[in-house]
Parts: C-alpha cells; structure tokens; sequence
C-alpha cells in the first residue's frame, strides 16, 4: 500500500485529484482486509458470547430451581470452560479462512 501511494506521488504529469485518487485506489485492499479481519472476529466473538449466555441462563435457572450455589458455580464454570474449549477448536478454521480470503483480495 504505501509502495503504491509513493508511486502515486511520483507521477509528475498528474493532477492533485488524480494523485488523491490513486492513493484512495492504493488503500482499497488494506481496507478490506481490515474489514474481513474485523467481521470474522466479530463473528467469533458473538459465537463465544453466545455460548456463555446459554451457561448463565442455565445457571439463572439452577438456582430459581433451588439448586444449591456452589452447586451451580461448578456447572457455570464447567459450562463456560466448555464454550472456550470448543472455540478454541474453531480458531484454525476460521485463521484458514482469513488466509485465504485475504490472499484473494491481494490478487
């Protein structure tokens, strides 16, 4: 990108709209990457929020149940280890699938 922007600023026949213009046309890729990384965080991050939501809820639940709580301290806990374990699995695939999309925006 800023090998691009430099050589935008090179060009001594251009206007300063069009050198603004290349520049712009120079940040494009960064930018959308920037997005797609951004997206694809944000996605795991809700998944991950998701996930420990249903835990609290199950423990809201246990304990309008009347289940005693150290009791559903350990069942949270659990819970809640579960979904990081289990996103934890997810970061592999989503990283492949960021390398690629990224590497298709450079082209």
């Amino acid at each position: 990108m800023f090998r691009c922007s430099a050589s935008c600023c090179e060009d001594s026949q251009a206007s300063m709209k069009q050198v603004h213009q290349c520049i712009e046309r120079c940040h494009v890729p960064l930018a959308q990457a920037q997005a797609l990384v951004t997206s694809e965080l944000e996605k795991f991050q809700d998944r991950l929020a998701r996930c420990t939501m249903h835990c609290n809820d199950k423990a809201k639940d246990s304990i309008d149940a009347g289940s005693k709580e150290l009791q559903v301290k350990q069942q949270l806990d659990s819970c809640v280890t579960k979904c990081v374990d289990d996103h934890m699995h997810l970061i592999p695939t989503m990283t492949k699938k960021m390398k690629e999309a990224l590497l298709s925006i450079g082209k």
